[in-house]
């Protein structure tokens, strides 16, 4: 049924999208044969736009499906984490930002292995690599799903050619084709939601005054409870929890740390940071608008809202449902691609990064240190179209897996809260060496693992779950892992770096 609404129009659109972004990645081709051109852009770019390419980076297709949903099935309680950016933003640009671009190191954890020996640098790379194929291979499944069910495509089709152009114009353009396309991606998306709220809010009877008496008379723009509970969203969970991820984000992402690189000059780099991280919060209340004008919209005309999305469970389909099912032709491929959008401006940051960090991490640290031009491009080509293949496997292997999303957030929160609590230790307690490092982590690791895994125990074992919000792994998992560190450094000599 809903196929039937994608016409040869909308079709055109997406398919004059593809081209135009595989266009970009090709013109940039003659400016990326270089390792610095690769994976720096030879420190060339503006402030404006490496901003755009931040903003990009933060606005996966999860973020466009995934926060509209939110809103519609509930209220604006997970908005909170936006709330966070600034101050994150903040401590970027005081303290992270003049860290890497004083160091001049290109991978994220070089500096890992200068505090802590080579352990560390390995361990938290490798975490890295770990995420990036998980994240690249649920943004594209989490793409492909709603275009198939509505759309009624081949959902190995729609993963297999997200998959193979976001390689092949990552892999022509590097990082340069990265951030045009992420900076026009991030264009198209807006244009895109922006339209959809305007055709929701004045496709209401009684206009947008209807839009905000539905929406209060169910608290649906409420930001949830400002309680002390640690046992559900509230508030102040949120925010926290929004503060430590975005920590992360600014602190030890590769995607984030190299474009602190790319940018022509300090200036330009604190420019692109706030650009990326405060345009981030209107973007994402528009998103949450969105999903509180499709709550409005359905409350009036239910009947253009099929049972089964009326699930809370699935209240990710709701968007993409009003996009094939009410929008226009030719403005419903601009919303697909919008989608796709997002999709591939994430896995196009995601295999750039990750191949820069296996250059520099590990071919040039352990297999040639002394490599050519020629044979770090041949590095880092391979491993980007590696990155490609075992992200879209990874795509196609969630096709049977029962909650794509949920083992997301179980593996990032292993993963992310390692990575920063150790960057952290090595950035704020200088005395911390070796044995401090490992204690830590081990200590941070157990606490992430303890209250990932105990919510799923029975038995005996049910009385040693854990209590607190699926929110909090990572911020205690971080905190665990500083006292852990600065206790043992304060109780042993302390080492500044080992072997």
């Amino acid at each position: 049924m809903s196929a039937a609404h994608f016409t040869t129009l909308d079709l055109f659109v997406l398919t004059g999208y593809f081209a135009v972004t595989l266009a970009v990645g090709l013109s940039f081709w003659r400016k990326s044969r270089s390792v610095e051109g690769f994976t720096a852009a030879s420190g060339s770019m503006p402030g404006w736009l490496t901003g755009l390419s931040i903003l990009g980076t933060y606005v996966s297709s999860i973020s466009f499906l995934a926060l509209p949903g939110k809103a519609f099935a509930s209220n604006w309680n997970s908005f909170v984490f936006s709330l966070s950016i600034p101050l994150a933003a903040w401590i970027a640009v005081r303290w992270f930002l003049p860290f890497y671009r004083r160091g001049g190191e290109m991978s994220a954890y070089t500096h890992l292995e200068a505090r802590f020996g080579p352990w560390a640098r390995v361990y938290a790379s490798a975490c890295y690599l770990l995420t990036q194929i998980a994240r690249i291979g649920t943004v594209t499944y989490l793409t492909a799903l709603p275009l198939h069910v509505l759309l009624g495509w081949d959902i190995r089709m729609i993963i297999l050619v997200t998959g193979i152009a976001t390689t092949l114009y990552t892999f022509v353009g590097g990082i340069v084709g990265v951030i045009w396309t992420d900076a026009i991606q991030t264009v198209i998306l807006m244009i895109g939601a922006l339209a959809c709220a305007l055709l929701m809010v004045f496709g209401l009877p009684e206009g947008p005054g209807q839009l905000f008496e539905l929406a209060a008379e169910h608290n649906k723009f409420s930001f949830g409870s400002f309680g002390p509970s640690m046992t559900e969203s509230t508030f102040w969970v949120v925010l926290v929890y929004g503060l430590v991820i975005n920590l992360q984000n600014f602190g030890v992402d590769q995607n984030y740390v190299q474009r602190y690189h790319t940018s022509r000059s300090d200036a330009e780099a604190r420019k692109s940071v706030w650009i990326g991280s405060l345009m981030y919060v209107p973007v994402s209340a528009l998103f949450f608008f969105i999903g509180t004008a499709l709550f409005a919209y359905y409350a009036v005309h239910p009947d253009a809202l099929p049972v089964a999305y009326r699930d809370p469970a699935r209240s990710d389909s709701v968007f993409p449902w009003f996009i094939v099912s009410i929008l226009p032709p030719g403005v419903t491929g601009l919303l697909v691609a919008s989608i796709f959008a997002a999709a591939m401006s994430t896995i196009s940051s995601s295999l750039n990064s990750a191949s820069t960090v296996f250059l520099n991490d590990y071919y040039l640290r352990y297999i040639d240190r002394a490599a050519p031009e020629a044979g770090k491009m041949r590095v880092l080509y391979v491993s980007t179209v590696v990155a490609g293949v075992l992200g879209t496997g990874c795509a196609l292997a969630m096709i049977h897996v029962r909650s794509a999303l949920d083992a997301w957030w179980m593996l990032a929160g292993i993963f992310s809260g390692g990575m920063l609590g150790l960057f952290l230790l090595g950035f704020l307690a200088r005395r911390a060496g070796r044995t401090a490092a490992i204690m830590g982590v081990a200590v941070g690791v157990l606490v992430i693992l303890w209250m990932s895994l105990s919510p799923r125990w029975g038995g005996e074992l049910s009385e040693f779950r854990s209590p607190f919000h699926g929110f909090l792994t990572v911020v205690f998992g971080t905190a665990a892992l500083l006292v852990a560190g600065l206790l043992t450094t304060a109780f042993l000599k302390p080492r500044t770096s080992g072997s």
